[in-house]
């Protein structure tokens, strides 16, 4: 359980193929469930980006809803990022 000062973790999950018109959301939680999205992103090896603050905006966005179009360039951004680590650009890696 939670302690009251420290929020329950929340997770979203992205999908995006190109018969998108954008990427959507496939699933989102808080706590346990945010949880087991990360533990099962993990397992298939995929990249889990932390940021608060787009969580927090895609929360607002229904399950199986494509992002809206004012948050296409911070996803783009994020897809990008994504696309260089998955390549073998090691410079896009954060700090450790």
């Amino acid at each position: 359980m939670a302690k009251p000062n420290n929020p329950a973790r929340e997770a979203i999950a992205l999908a995006y193929s190109q018969t998108d018109a954008a990427p959507r959301v496939v699933a989102k939680g808080k706590g346990l469930i945010a949880e087991a999205i990360i533990a099962r992103a993990r397992e298939h090896g995929v990249f889990v980006h932390e940021s608060p603050e787009l969580v927090a905006l895609l929360t607002q966005v229904d399950i199986d809803e494509h992002i809206p179009a004012q948050l296409y360039v911070a996803v783009a951004e994020l897809l990008a990022w994504l696309y260089r680590i998955e390549h073998g650009d090691r410079a896009a890696l954060p700090p450790v």
